[in-house]
């Protein structure tokens, strides 16, 4: 697939069909990573073992997919784009496989096995991601991810559901399926191949200004939220997967929202927004953390800072400071703290009933409105003489109609 060029911004659906196989490729390769994460979470929780066991258990798949998001952004940024993805699948394939390993012990093949199914997820990210950032311009970049991220969300789901209607093994089987699916895509469609570029150094990269003022309130995000899902687990009870379900539809829904919003006012107007919504739906949480009507407010206003946020996150950001460097290191320094701080919900989930929610989801509150202040001293991404020509032809056209009404 030839790389877009920004005069294709005009019409949309022209790029739009050239991106339909990365859209494909990434979309099997995000619904994979979502349901593999979960299915390996439901497998270890299923088992009656200590805490600190099932510590070990997860501490060993996410240190795994860390190291080798780090690792696999040094291995494959020199290799052959088609490769390095055809490489990550067949890792996949057999990182599906190898959950059958994983017992109700912590023994040395359990920690191999989940380190390994780590290593498959995290591996290929960076060079998943590049793909999507190569593959757009920084015009256009905002609406495609939406787009991404909705038919992403879409996978997501109808995966979820197959594997909720099968009994073990048979899920194993069918995310090993899936991925092959995706590798017999990705041979025929193929992708395009990235113009050679400079690599940045991690310690180049973090030494960056903008680079800190975007990490710093999305890692603090990471971390309330995830620390956040047990206490909320708690509080819900059984109504827990209705609300997240409620959150989840919105939130595709507001991926396409935000990636349009991201092209034409910015992605730091959009990271704002999301931050003080966040700050709202924790507030009303710990002011009526016993109402079910403050349940499904927090789920509408998270569902729609997650769609806003997994576009300019996820996809769109890094890309963006990326410039004409090569991209890979840059989405693994955005995506470490959403690798890790998943951790953060294993160790905190035994300790959820004792801590007071009110004061839990008050403090979340009050460091998610802190997390504007970064976001105020770091410049927009998206250029200037971008929004200003959006602008303008959006007066323009309002004008014209203006006229036609009166002539």
């Amino acid at each position: 697939m030839a790389r877009m060029q920004s005069g294709h911004t005009g019409n949309i659906a022209t790029v739009l069909r050239g991106f339909l196989p990365a859209i494909a490729i990434i979309a099997n390769s995000f619904a994979w990573y979502s349901s593999i994460s979960v299915f390996f979470t439901d497998i270890v929780d299923g088992f009656q073992i200590a805490a600190s066991e099932s510590l070990m258990i997860f501490g060993a798949f996410y240190v795994g997919a860390a190291a080798s998001a780090v690792l696999g952004a040094r291995l494959f940024t020199n290799m052959r784009r088609e490769l390095s993805l055809a490489i990550w699948f067949i890792l996949g394939i057999f990182g599906s496989v190898s959950l059958i390993a994983i017992s109700s012990e912590a023994s040395a093949l359990t920690l191999a096995a989940s380190f390994f199914v780590g290593v498959t997820v995290g591996i290929g990210l960076p060079s998943c991601l590049a793909y999507f950032a190569d593959s757009t311009v920084i015009e256009n970049r905002g609406l495609l991810g939406g787009i991404t991220w909705a038919v992403s969300g879409l996978a997501m789901f109808l995966l979820a559901v197959l594997l909720s209607t099968l009994s073990f093994p048979a899920p194993i089987l069918a995310l090993a399926a899936w991925r092959c699916l995706g590798l017999v895509l990705l041979l025929i469609v193929g992708v395009h191949e990235p113009q050679p570029r400079q690599a940045h150094s991690y310690s180049s990269i973090l030494r960056k200004k903008t680079v800190i003022l975007c990490l710093l309130p999305w890692a603090m995000f990471c971390i309330i939220n995830w620390v956040e899902v047990p206490l909320l687990e708690n509080l819900i009870g059984s109504a827990y997967n209705l609300v997240m379900s409620v959150e989840f539809g919105i939130s595709g829904i507001f991926a396409l929202v935000g990636g349009f919003f991201a092209d034409l006012i910015g992605r730091k107007r959009l990271m704002i927004v999301g931050f003080i919504l966040l700050g709202v739906e924790y507030a009303v949480l710990s002011l009526a953390s016993g109402s079910q009507l403050s349940w499904y407010i927090f789920a509408v206003l998270d569902g729609i800072t997650w769609g806003m946020f997994a576009v300019v996150f996820f996809m769109v950001t890094w890309g963006d400071l990326a410039g004409s460097m090569k991209t890979e290191k840059y989405y693994v320094v955005g995506g470490l703290p959403y690798l890790l701080a998943g951790f953060l919900a294993v160790a905190m989930k035994p300790y959820a009933q004792v801590i007071p929610v009110a004061t839990a989801f008050t403090l979340a509150s009050f460091f998610l409105f802190l997390a504007v202040v970064p976001l105020m001293y770091a410049p927009e991404t998206l250029p200037e003489k971008q929004i200003k020509e959006r602008e303008l032809k959006g007066y323009v056209e309002k004008a014209k109609k203006t006229k036609e009404k009166y002539t």
